[in-house]
Parts: C-alpha cells; structure tokens; sequence
C-alpha cells in the first residue's frame, strides 16, 4: 500500500488517543498502538490475512482471550497474535471490546516492545599496508 493512501481502519486507534501514555506507529503496512510503552493491538486493511485486527499477546493468553470475543483466532502468519478479519461480523463488537481491555490495562494484552539493533555500521578493516 502506498504511503499516501490512509488506512481504513486507523480510526479503531482514535479510542487512545485520550491516553497520555498512547503512542501510534506505522507498522509495515498497518498501524500499531502502544500503551505504556507495549504494543497492543495493530490494524490493516490490506489482503488478507492483513485486513483487520491484531491483538498483540502471548500464546498463554490465546484461550482466555478468545472465550471472551469469539470471533478471534491465532492470526496464520503471526501465530504469537490473535487476529480478527474486518469481513467477519462480529469486526466492530471485537473491536469495541479490545480497545476497552487495553484502556483498562488487561494484563492478558500487550507485549514488550524489543528494542531495535543498533544500525550503526561496524567498523571496516583497515586496508593493510604493504612494507617495502
């Protein structure tokens, strides 16, 4: 998706903006919520499986999670998340449902962010001199 063209669904993310601790970044091609410093849930509205919402967690929180919004399921590519299709009919309940967990701090949501590698580059050898 070019740059230019807004996502669709960026406004599931206006439901933080409230929150002094909310921060939204450009995640590939969605969209991504951060609360006190955790990712929470990302959106997109690519192709599938890229056309929804994600709920950032971990796999000890997947059951629990899905017995209270059924509609989620282990997204198929990033199978740490729980994802629901913006197709499904249930989309915009989920949603309601997901921004309330997180503006309540459900410890069942967010992950920490991994601070990114140095891109600093290392250094080059040096040439060495031939002695004459």
């Amino acid at each position: 998706m070019p740059s230019s063209v807004r996502n669709s669904l960026a406004w599931i993310l206006e439901a933080f903006e409230r929150d002094p601790t909310f921060v939204h970044k450009r995640m590939f091609a969605a969209d991504a919520a951060y609360i006190d410093g955790r990712l929470c849930l990302t959106v997109g509205d690519g192709d599938e499986p890229w056309n929804g919402l994600l709920v950032c967690t971990s796999h000890e929180h997947h059951a629990a999670l899905i017995d209270d919004m059924p509609g989620l399921e282990a997204h198929p590519v990033l199978g740490k998340w729980l994802y629901v299709s913006q197709r499904d009919p249930a989309f915009e309940s989920i949603v309601a449902q997901a921004t309330a967990l997180v503006l309540a701090r459900d410890p069942r949501i967010g992950v920490e962010a991994k601070p990114r590698k140095s891109r600093r580059a290392s250094p080059l050898p040096r040439k060495s001199q031939a002695k004459s």
